[in-house]
């Protein structure tokens, strides 16, 4: 069963930049180690149950040689290219319990899906993380993918010093987007990838966007699409369809502007959402190229 959105992933051109600006954003963020035979290196910020990730080439030559590069089905395909032209959130990754069940259930519903196939990372003291993952194929490009966890989370947490005990105060990610040019049709072939029932649209003020939403365990996926300017039609006109934000839920909105602020971040964007609750945004030019909302009490 598909249980939460697990992460997204935030590709930049350099790691230790990404790390120094998202430590400004008041995220306790860590180099997380290589990915063997593939050229990249991540790093990592965990909160409760979920996390953030930054993703870099580390080695051009490597990368290179991997066969990633214009390899369809894999996650690193075309990433030099999506760097080149940005960055920002590439994927939104989601979590199953079962995966092999879960592609199985995918195929039957006529979705093209790789298997699952084995995945792990060495972090910088060593610690060996394991997974398995699956992919969407060319009938189906649509920016997810899928991963189980076959580490614990216990035993994830320890390549994260303190995790989860951000400055900012975010312990969760409530939501992330995608935007499309066409909400309504794009909702309809997230619905069979995902194997659930397609979301009525409603209007998202922050985004200012009509929004299907799906509920995914405790996080909800967004396919949105702008009926007036904002950061949806910010990020449609620069980079297209795809991930553009991500919406995390803080102990406190004002502990986290003032950190950001003390760091030489400008003040975040202020908006209320469709619920009556206030949002936050920092834009792309402070965050690698995304939209990274907060959400929570004063």
């Amino acid at each position: 069963m598909l249980t939460r959105i697990d992460h997204v992933m935030i590709c930049v051109p350099d790691l230790q930049q990404g790390i120094a600006q998202y430590s400004k954003m008041g995220f306790n963020i860590h180099a997380g180690g290589a990915h063997p035979g593939k050229g990249t290196h991540n790093a990592i910020a965990l909160n409760t149950d979920d996390y953030l990730e930054l993703l870099a080439v580390r080695d051009p030559a490597e990368y290179a040689a991997s066969g990633t590069p214009g390899k369809p089905g894999t996650t690193h395909t075309g990433l030099t290219d999506f760097i080149a032209a940005g960055g920002g959130i590439r994927y939104v990754v989601v979590q199953s319990d079962d995966l092999a069940a879960d592609v199985a259930a995918m195929r039957s519903r006529g979705v093209d899906v790789s298997d699952a196939m084995a995945g792990n990372r060495r972090t910088p003291e060593g610690q060996e993380l394991r997974w398995k993952s699956a992919v969407l194929g060319p009938k189906n490009p649509l920016p997810i993918f899928f991963i189980e966890h076959l580490t614990p989370m216990a035993e994830r947490r320890r390549q994260v010093p303190d995790g989860g005990a951000h400055p900012n105060g975010v312990y969760k990610l409530e939501r992330a987007y995608i935007v499309t040019d066409d909400a309504e049709a794009a909702a309809a072939i997230y619905a069979n990838v995902l194997g659930m029932p397609k979301p009525t649209l409603h209007k998202g003020t922050v985004v200012m966007s009509h929004m299907a939403i799906f509920e995914i365990g405790p996080t909800g996926l967004g396919v949105v699409t702008p009926y007036a300017p904002g950061p949806a039609a910010d990020a449609l006109a620069r980079r297209g369809p795809g991930p553009f934000q991500a919406l995390y839920r803080t102990t406190s909105m004002g502990a986290a502007a003032r950190w950001m602020q003390e760091h030489g971040m400008p003040p975040p964007v202020r908006g209320v959402r469709s619920n009556g609750e206030h949002a936050m945004l920092a834009t792309p030019e402070y965050t690698c190229g995304a939209y990274i909302g907060f959400v929570g009490p004063e």
